[in-house]
């Protein structure tokens, strides 16, 4: 994707014709074509307008709300739809793509009503720049998270080669030559792994987190790697990095300090500041932030440690009571936070349930590929192969998810430039 420096782009600007005006009016009544689980229908009832309020925009705090609550409801099992899985990462990335189009929506009828494109009064002008200001910060995110799955999918292939050696002849005798393999294979695994868990541990700790990382990821759980081993790959796997992976956005750039910067004077409006496009600016300023800090946490993406640390870079809480998509959004925020601290995903390269997934079923099968002698008994061999369709299985669930997962990030990297294009007309802008 390009860089998010916009002020040399040579994309031109959009204006809302009547078309897009018609499609963002269907936009306002637009609702999921499942069935709306019963906490985001609870949540879109209480959304319903205030005597005196402007039923658009009430209306569009209570897509907000109904969004939000369906994501938070999800994870219960369905399959598909865990919590922090590809399919969940997208369902956010479209619900996010959907409110923003809604509320540029909102904004064009503003002005519309106003007589024209410079009609709003100043203090939605301010919110609309400071908002348009946080989605530019967003696209750096965008880019980080692209490179994440892209070294997702390098994890996917040695993975795949790995299961694929072993699976290869279906019936006779797994020989030598193809335990070889599959262990070279697995070792370049892991050192990809511990390059990135150095990377996503940021500058301060970098140190003791590749120590950790490299003695998790290359020896795959062995005990017996000694503690001169587990130090000179730790010494070697940061120097090693950046040669591993060519990140889009620059070295020193750091996925918390970018969320700090997205969230950084998000407050909630109050009393008469809360009326007009005060409140749909502020949901989607946190909708944004919610969206980057799940791509922080579920990707590989550098100084991704910081960044799951909880109350290191979240802005303030909306208060529930005002906000119908307060209780959903701090539910989420809750379990975002709650995963990064889990013991079994604290040193994982990404909190993606698919990239957990690989990364045990690797581990697995390197155990019992250590664990068989040559040559393979009956039994050793079939525990080879059931552990290697376990890998072969997870690289499937991978392949298939992480393409689609790509085009939605570039979607919504797309739409805010888009946006962003829409609103350099401003007048507030503009303004010196």
């Amino acid at each position: 994707m390009p860089a998010t420096d916009l002020q040399g782009s040579s994309t031109p600007s959009h204006s809302y014709s009547s078309s897009f005006t018609s499609f963002g009016r269907s936009l306002l009544s637009l609702r999921r074509d499942t069935p709306a689980s019963a906490s985001a229908a609870a949540a879109a009832a209480a959304a319903m307008p205030a005597p005196g309020a402007d039923p658009e925009l009430e209306e569009f705090q209570a897509h907000v709300a109904a969004h939000l609550a369906d994501l938070s409801a999800a994870g219960g099992g369905e399959e598909g739809e865990e919590f922090l899985s590809i399919a969940w990462i997208r369902r956010l990335l479209e619900a996010f793509i959907l409110c923003q189009e809604e509320f540029h929506v909102l904004v064009a009828e503003a002005r519309r009503r106003g007589g024209g494109a410079a009609a709003l009064p100043a203090p939605a002008e301010k919110l609309l720049a400071e908002f348009g200001e946080r989605a530019v910060k967003a696209l750096d995110v965008c880019n980080a998270a692209r490179d994440g799955v892209d070294q997702a999918r390098r994890w996917e292939r040695l993975a795949g080669i790995a299961a694929s050696v072993l699976l290869a002849p279906p019936e006779g005798e797994i020989h030598e030559g193809q335990l070889r393999r599959a262990r070279k294979a697995l070792s370049d695994l892991s050192a990809l792994l511990v390059d990135d868990a150095a990377a996503a541990a940021g500058p301060a700790g970098g140190g003791v987190a590749s120590f950790l990382a490299s003695h998790r990821n290359r020896s795959f759980g062995r005990a017996r790697a000694s503690p001169s081993r587990v130090a000179s790959l730790a010494s070697s796997s940061s120097s090693t990095h950046f040669r591993s992976l060519s990140w889009s956005v620059s070295r020193n750039w750091s996925a918390a300090r970018q969320l700090q910067a997205i969230g950084a004077g998000l407050a909630a409006p109050r009393g008469s500041e809360a009326m007009g496009l005060a409140a749909p600016a502020y949901a989607m300023g946190c909708l944004l932030h919610l969206a980057a800090w799940a791509l922080v946490a579920a990707v590989p993406c550098p100084d991704r440690g910081g960044a799951l640390q909880q109350g290191s870079h979240l802005p303030s809480a909306p208060p529930r009571a005002a906000f119908p998509w307060a209780s959903p959004l701090l539910a989420l925020q809750e379990r975002l936070a709650e995963e990064g601290k889990r013991k079994d995903r604290r040193n994982s390269c990404g909190l993606l349930r698919e990239i957990h997934v690989l990364e045990k079923s690797a581990q697995r099968l390197a155990e019992v590929i250590d664990a068989a002698p040559v040559p393979l008994t009956g039994e050793r061999e079939a525990e080879v192969r059931e552990a290697a369709a376990e890998l072969a299985a997870a690289c499937a669930a991978m392949k298939d998810g992480l393409d689609t997962l790509e085009r939605q990030v570039r979607e919504v990297f797309h739409r805010i430039v888009r946006s962003r294009m829409e609103g350099l007309d401003s007048p507030m802008l503009n303004a010196d």
